[in-house]
C-alpha cells in the first residue's frame, strides 16, 4: 500500500508545473548574469580603470571561471547533495558576492584612481574586487551546474509523452533565459551606465535573491532524484582496470564480459557497443577472481565511460564558437561605445545592443517550437524534430558568418571615425553581427544541453550537462589567449610595431583582422565538427535493459504480488537464455551488410 502511494505521489510531481519554478529562476538570475556579461567590460574600463585589452581579458577570465566552476556544482549534485539543495547552496554564495560587488561599486573610497597603466587596482581594492569576482564565479557556476538538470529531471525520458516534453523543456528554458536577458541588457544596463553602477548591481542582487526564493518554494512539486556513486570514481575505475588488463585478449563475444544481474543493478544496464573496444578490457573477469571494484568493471560502467569519451570531440568542436561569443561581449561593446548612440532623443547604452538578437529569439523560439518541430517530427519521427547535433551544426555555420560580418562592420566604423570623428556611424550597424550570432546561439546552446542530458548515463546527468558550460569556459579563456598571442605576434611583425589590439584607442587598432581570424578558425572548426558528428554513435532508444527502471516504475513493480513478480522473472530468464544461445551462435559478429546498414542508420541520425 505504501509503495502504491509513493508511486501516485511521484506521478503527481514533475512536469511543466514543476519546471515553471526553474524557468522563473533562469529568467531572474540570467537577467543579472547577462547584464554583467555585456556591461562589466565598461565597468572595468571606466570605474576600475583597466585598459581595453585588460578589461576585456578580466571579463573573459571571470566568465570562463564561472562556466568552468559549473563542473563543481554538477559533481556535488550528482554525488553528495541533490540538485535542489546544490542549487540553493551555490545561490546563497552568488547573492553574497553580488552584495559585495554592489558595496564596492557604490563606495568611491573602494575604487582605484586612474593611473594610465593597464591595471590600476592594488592593495585592499584589488583584494575586494577579485574576492567578490571569485565568489560570484563560484556561486553562478554552481547554480548552472545543477539548475538545468534539476528542470530536466521533471520529465521521464522513456515515457513517449514526457520525452517530447523534455525536448520542449530545453526550448522554454532558453526562452525564459532570453526574456530575463532582454530586461538585463536594457533596463539593468541603462540604470548601470546612465544612473549609477551600484544601482544596477543592486537590482541584480534583488532579482537573484527572488529567483532562488521562488525555486525553494517549488520544492513540493519537484521529482528530486537522490545522488548516486561518484561519477569520477566510476570513470577512474574503468581507466585503471583497462590499463592493468591491457595485455589481456578480449573474448570473442561481448556476452563473456562481466555484468551484474538486473536485480543487483541500481542505475540500469547499458547495452554493449563496439566502439572504443580497448576499454572493454576493464570488464574482463580473470579466472575465478571474485568481482571487486578496481579489479573488474561491469559492461555498463565501461559503456558510461565510452559515452563520455564520444562526447569529448563534440564538446571540443564548440569551443571556437564560444570564443567568438566572447568578442561580442567585449570588443563589440567597446565598438558601440565610440559610435553614434542616439535613437532620436534617447541615448542607447552600447551594452544594450545585444537586445536585438534577444528580441529575435523571443519570436523565433515559439515559431521553432510550435511550427518547425511538429512539422519535422512528422518527417523524422524524432522527439525534437531534428537531432541535437544537426542543431549544433547550424549554429556553428552561423557563428562563422557572424564573425565575417563583424569584421566588415568594423572596417566601415573605423574608416568613418578616421574620416570624420564628429560623425560616427550608428550603433545599430552592430545589430547584424549580434542578430546572426543570436540565432546561432539558439541552435547550438539548446542542442548541446539536450544532447549532453539525453546521452549521459543516469549517474552523470548534471556533470554531462555542464559540458555545455565547460565549452563556454574554455572558449572564454581561449579568447584571452588569442588576444595576448595576437598582440604579441603582430607587435613583432607589424611595421608600426604595435599589436592589432593595443592601447586605449580602438580607431588605431585592427580589430577587423582579429574578427576575420576567428571567422577562418570557425570555418575549419565546422568541418572538424562534421567529422566527429558523423562518427558519433547515439545511444539506442532501448539502451537500458529491463532492469533499468525509474523511481516511479520501481515503486509500481515493487507493489505487485510476489507470484506475479516471480512469473515475470521466470519468463525473462527464459527469454534471456534464448537470446544468449542466439548470440553465441552469432559470436563472429554481424555480417558486413549488417554493419553497412548500421553505419547508414547512424549517419542518418546525425
Amino acid at each position: 500500500m505504501r509503495d502504491k502511494e509513493e508511486a501516485k505521489a511521484w506521478e503527481k510531481k514533475g512536469g511543466f508545473r514543476a519546471a515553471m519554478f526553474v524557468f522563473v529562476l533562469s529568467a531572474l538570475d540570467n537577467m543579472g548574469l547577462v547584464a554583467n556579461m555585456v556591461s562589466m567590460v565598461l565597468y572595468f574600463y571606466g570605474v576600475m580603470h583597466f585598459d581595453l585589452s585588460s578589461s576585456a581579458n578580466t571579463l573573459t577570465n571571470f566568465l570562463g571561471s564561472t562556466f568552468l566552476l559549473s563542473l563543481v556544482g554538477a559533481f556535488i549534485s550528482d554525488t553528495y547533495l541533490n540538485r535542489l539543495t546544490t542549487c540553493l547552496l551555490f545561490g546563497s554564495l552568488e547573492v553574497t558576492a553580488l552584495v559585495v560587488v554592489t558595496i564596492q561599486a557604490g563606495t568611491k573610497a573602494l575604487q582605484p584612481e586612474a593611473c594610465g597603466k593597464s591595471s590600476c587596482v592594488k592593495g585592499g581594492v584589488a583584494v575586494m574586487l577579485y574576492t567578490s569576482l571569485c565568489l560570484l564565479a563560484l556561486g553562478s557556476g554552481g547554480v548552472r551546474g545543477s539548475m538545468t538538470a534539476l528542470g530536466a529531471d521533471q520529465f521521464e525520458e522513456k515515457d513517449p509523452k514526457e520525452g517530447k516534453g523534455l525536448a520542449t523543456y530545453f526550448n522554454w528554458l532558453l526562452l525564459s533565459t532570453t526574456l530575463g536577458s532582454v530586461v538585463g541588457v536594457t533596463a539593468v544596463v541603462w540604470v548601470s551606465t546612465q544612473r549609477a553602477w551600484y544601482l544596477g548591481f543592486l537590482i541584480v542582487t534583488v532579482s537573484s535573491f527572488l529567483g532562488f526564493l521562488t525555486l525553494a518554494l517549488g520544492k513540493p512539486f519537484y521529482r528530486i532524484l537522490p545522488p548516486s556513486q561518484s561519477p569520477l570514481s566510476r570513470i577512474l575505475q574503468v581507466i585503471v582496470v583497462a590499463f592493468k588488463n591491457r595485455k589481456l585478449r578480449l573474448p570473442e563475444s561481448h556476452e563473456e564480459l562481466y555484468e551484474i544481474s538486473d536485480k543487483d543493478s541500481t542505475t540500469g544496464k547499458i547495452a554493449h557497443t563496439n566502439q572504443l573496444r580497448f576499454l572493454d578490457k576493464a570488464a574482463v573477469l580473470q579466472g575465478n577472481f571474485e568481482p571487486k571494484p578496481w579489479k573488474v568493471c561491469t559492461v555498463t560502467q565501461v559503456e558510461e565511460v565510452k559515452i563520455l569519451t564520444r562526447m569529448l570531440p563534440i564538446l571540443a568542436s564548440t569551443i571556437i564558437m564560444n570564443t567568438c561569443l566572447a568578442q561580442l561581449q567585449t570588443f563589440s561593446v567597446q565598438q558601440g561605445n565610440v559610435m553614434n548612440l542616439k535613437l532620436g532623443s534617447f541615448t542607447v547604452p552600447p551594452a544594450s545592443i545585444p537586445v536585438i538578437p534577444l528580441l529575435f529569439l523571443c519570436i523565433l523560439i515559439p515559431i521553432y517550437e510550435f511550427l518547425f518541430v511538429p512539422f519535422a517530427r512528422k518527417i523524422t519521427n524524432h522527439p525534437s524534430g531534428v537531432t541535437q547535433l544537426q542543431r549544433v551544426g547550424v549554429g556553428l555555420v552561423l557563428s562563422s558568418i557572424s564573425m565575417m560580418v563583424a569584421g566588415i562592420i568594423e572596417v566601415k566604423r573605423r574608416d568613418q571615425a578616421r574620416k570624420d570623428p564628429s560623425k560616427p556611424i550608428s550603433l545599430f550597424w552592430l545589430s547584424f553581427q549580434y542578430a546572426i550570432f543570436g540565432i546561432a546561439d539558439m541552435f547550438t546552446q539548446v542542442g548541446l544541453l539536450e544532447f549532453f542530458y539525453r546521452e549521459a548515463p543516469k549517474t552523470m546527468k548534471s556533470l554531462s550537462t555542464s559540458f555545455t558550460w565547460l565549452a563556454m569556459s574554455i572558449g572564454y579563456f581561449l579568447s584571452t589567449v588569442f588576444v595576448n598571442v595576437i598582440n604579441s605576434v603582430t607587435k613583432r611583425v607589424a611595421p608600426s610595431k604595435q599589436g592589432w589590439l593595443h592601447g586605449f584607442d580602438l580607431n588605431s587598432n585592427n580589430l577587423n583582422l582579429f574578427y576575420w581570424f576567428l571567422a577562418i578558425l570557425s570555418c575549419i572548426n565546422f568541418f572538424n565538427f562534421v567529422y566527429w558528428a558523423c562518427w558519433y554513435k547515439y545511444k539506442s532508444e532501448q539502451e537500458y535493459q529491463d532492469g533499468d527502471q525509474e523511481p516511479r516504475a520501481r515503486a509500481k513493480s515493487e507493489s505487485e504480488s510476489e507470484t506475479k513478480h516471480m512469473k515475470m522473472v521466470h519468463q525473462g530468464m527464459m527469454m534471456m537464455g534464448k537470446s544468449s544461445q542466439t548470440s553465441e551462435a552469432n559470436s563472429e559478429g554481424p555480417s558486413s551488410s549488417d554493419e553497412t546498414e548500421d553505419g547508414q542508420r547512424e549517419r542518418s541520425k546525425v
